[in-house]
This record gives structure tokens, sequence and C-alpha cells, in this order.
């Protein structure tokens, strides 16, 4: 997980169950430039109760009803499903995740060929998941929405007692709510982790608009994971949340350059700078005509344009030689 920010276009649930969907949702991210399209692999009989109610942003004011097996179960993808959007992605040369929500859908994506696993923020405190992941030793994701430093340690040293060393892990900072408010984000957050373990961190992204990710690239995140849609107003718990296909492209061409603006850290003229210096830069030059034998004095010797000749932080070196000709005003100061 080296290199350039890894852009995860989080496709989610926003297929609303339909393959066709799902592989529109392929063609938007792979035609964006994402890195990696992600999805969500779980079952909605292990992952809640009958009885468990939506969160707050999945009821929508059309909705039948508020708990969310039903909704799980419609969003639900099949084994046959993932393999068709595994052979798509590899079509429109994209790399394919999916989030497990229980160890038997990991061992699903395992058999898949997945080699990258992402644990969700509502899994941070998931002991047997944890512990489960740990021990395949693979990179891992580990999103930390809800969770305080401690809880964040906590996960990362299941992780390592298991068998994954921290280098093999990225925390991803994430407020969890759809649509996470701007004064809510505290993308600074990310970097205090980053201080606290000492491991790559990225960032989560429910906030509205493109700003929010930008920024967290210009701090340091070495992954981005973003949500989108093929439309805002659909149906659905993620849609209003999530970047339309215009703004996912608009978001990752703004990550592009700000990479490229970020640069190496060396501070050194630019080419484009070198270019520049002669024409901005000043040098000692004569204030009036000097004759050959008199004495170099603050009177005599202006700082102008060009930058050409003896540089001005030579003055005191200057000061009391010898002229060695004659200076006719304006012109170049040599030793």
């Amino acid at each position: 997980m080296n290199g350039k920010t890894l852009i995860i276009a989080e496709a989610g649930v926003n297929h609303n169950g339909s393959l066709e969907m799902a592989k529109q949702l392929i063609e938007v991210a792979a035609k964006a430039g994402a890195d990696f399209v992600k999805f969500q692999t779980f079952s909605a009989d292990l992952i809640v109760t009958k009885f468990a109610k939506k969160a707050d942003y999945q009821i929508r004011p059309d909705a039948s009803e508020n708990l969310q097996y039903q909704m799980l179960r419609q969003l639900e993808l099949s084994k046959e499903m993932l393999k068709e959007l595994i052979a798509y992605s590899r079509k429109l040369e994209i790399k394919f995740l999916s989030t497990g929500f229980d160890i038997e859908d990991i061992n699903l994506l395992i058999e898949l060929g997945q080699r990258i696993f992402k644990v969700p923020s509502g899994e941070i405190t998931n002991l047997p998941l944890l512990r489960y992941v740990g021990q395949l030793e693979a990179a891992v994701i580990l999103s930390t929405g809800m969770s305080s430093l401690g809880e964040v340690e906590a996960a990362l040293e299941i992780l390592e007692r298991s068998g994954t060393p921290r280098s093999k892990v990225t925390l991803l900072h994430c407020t969890s709510e759809y649509p996470a408010k701007l004064s809510e984000v505290n993308l600074r957050a990310m970097i205090s982790m980053r201080d606290a373990f000492g491991i790559s961190v990225g960032y989560s992204d429910h906030t509205k608009g493109i700003e929010v990710p930008i920024a967290a690239v210009a701090l340091g995140a070495s992954i981005i994971e973003k949500h989108f849609t093929l439309d805002p107003n659909l149906p659905g718990p993620d849609h209003q949340a999530s970047l339309n296909p215009d703004e996912l492209t608009a978001m990752i061409l703004s990550i592009r350059n700000i990479e490229k603006a970020l640069g190496d850290g060396i501070k050194r003229p630019t080419a484009g700078e070198v270019k520049n210096k002669f024409a901005s830069r000043r040098s000692l030059v004569a204030n009036c005509f000097i004759k050959i034998g008199d004495i170099f004095t603050t009177q005599n010797i202006a700082i102008k344009r060009p930058g050409m000749g003896i540089s001005p932080m030579r003055l005191d070196e200057v000061m009391g030689k010898v002229a060695r000709r004659d200076y006719l005003p304006d012109e170049l100061i040599d030793l």
C-alpha cells in the first residue's frame, strides 16, 4: 500500500441488489480512474437480528418498515454475483474489493481470490473477526469510525497477536454519519493515529462533496475511500451520502493533481524557477561612474536586477576592495 494514494470507489450496497446496476457502478469507477471498486459481502442472517432497527440515516419517509433485516436481505450479493462482478472488474482493468462482515464472508472472498481485507468501522470491536483476519497475515484496512484511540489500539493489538504486523495495516479515519457534518470530521485525528501508532493512515469519507478527501490527501492519507452512486436520488440507505459519477471523477482528478503538487519535499529551485531567477534577483552594480582604482563603498555600489552578477549576499566581501577597471552606471560589478 505504498506509493500514490489508493482510491477506493465504494459502491457498497448502492447496487440495490441488482447485478446490472452493480456492473454499471464498476463501469463508473473504472472510467473515473479509481484504483479499486469495493462492494460489501454479508448475510443478513449472520449480521443482524430480526428486530434490529435501522440507523436514523437509513430510514426513508416512504419506507414500509424500519428494520435492518429485510433491507439487508435485499442487498446481499451471492457467490455467483460476486464471481461475475470480479470478472467484470478484471475486464475493465479495475481492482475488485469487498468488505466481509463475518468469518464466512471472509472465507468466501478468500476462495474468490481476495488478498486485502477491509474491517469496517462497525466490526472494530468484533473480537473473533479481528482474530480471524489477523491470522491471515494479509494486508488489512481497518476503518475506525465511532472509535476512541484506545479502541483502535485494542483492535491493532488483536491483529498483531493473531499474526498480522502493524506494517501491513492501514488505519482509516472515518466519521460514521451519513452524511457526516464538516464540524465532526476532525481530520487531524488521522494524523494523531499516524503519530500514535507509527503506521499508514487514510480516510473513509462520508461528507457531501469532494473537499474533505482532497484535504486528507494533502495531510498524508495513503488511502481514500468514498461512496458513489449512479444517482443520489435512488432508494436505498447510502445513495444520498454518495457522489454522483461526475463528482467521483472530479474528486479523483483533484487528488491526482494534489499528489503532483505535494512533490518529494526537497526544497530546491524547480526548472521553472531557474529560468526566472536572473530576472527576479539582484546583483551588485555601479551606482555611478567608477574609475579604476576607486574604492567600492555603499555610495558607489547599488543593488539592482538582473541577478546575473555578484550576489548582494557578498556585499560585505566587496566593500573596501579596489576597482580594477572603470564601470559605467548600472554596469555589473566583478572582482
